[in-house]
């Protein structure tokens, strides 16, 4: 369903996909199947959406953002995609960020250019985001450090005889900041 108020000027928009009033959409964006694009909403050109990602109100997706599967981007997220920002001087290309399968990002928060967030992490509600998200990582504050380390499911992790286990008993042990499966 791409409703009648906005404007959808591409045609690669997947299969379930609804785009709600005042979206606006530019012609080189691809969005994914079963995705939601809230109102209020800008996709320019050089941006992907994977299948299921939501993208909630007053959120604008610039050139050079990549979005992965089942991504969820809260109301207001504010994303950037220049280093040295200047009126009417244009880099030769813009930052990459990428956001992976089934990561969560929190109301307000604000993600610098160039940051990658990790698989099944989690920004918390009003957090700067200045660099890389580890996989399993919820960050929060400004900027934005790791806080806990999560399950698929979105909940904590347990710290228990220096390891974190997840809610399927497989043990974590923490190496240069990523979490690493004890086998």
């Amino acid at each position: 369903m791409i409703h009648p108020l906005s404007d959808v000027q591409t045609n690669k928009v997947g299969e379930g996909t609804n785009v709600w009033q005042y979206a606006i959409i530019l012609k080189g964006a691809t969005i994914g199947k079963n995705c939601n694009i809230n109102c209020h909403t800008f996709i320019e050109n050089d941006v992907v959406l994977g299948d299921n990602v939501t993208v909630k109100s007053g959120v604008y997706l610039w050139d050079g953002i990549t979005v992965k599967d089942n991504v969820f981007i809260g109301p207001n997220v504010t994303f950037t995609n220049d280093k040295r920002p200047r009126s009417k001087k244009y880099p030769d290309s813009f930052q990459k960020t990428i956001i992976k399968e089934n990561a969560s990002i929190g109301a307000g928060a604000i993600i610098l250019g160039g940051i990658e967030i990790g698989a099944n992490a989690m920004i918390a509600a009003g957090s700067l985001v200045t660099k890389n998200v580890p996989e399993k990582a919820l960050v929060k504050g400004s900027p934005a450090i790791v806080s806990a380390w999560l399950n698929d499911n979105g909940t904590k992790m347990e710290y228990k005889n220096g390891f974190f286990e997840d809610n399927k008993g497989n043990k974590w042990q923490l190496l240069n900041n990523e979490l690493i499966l004890k086998l």
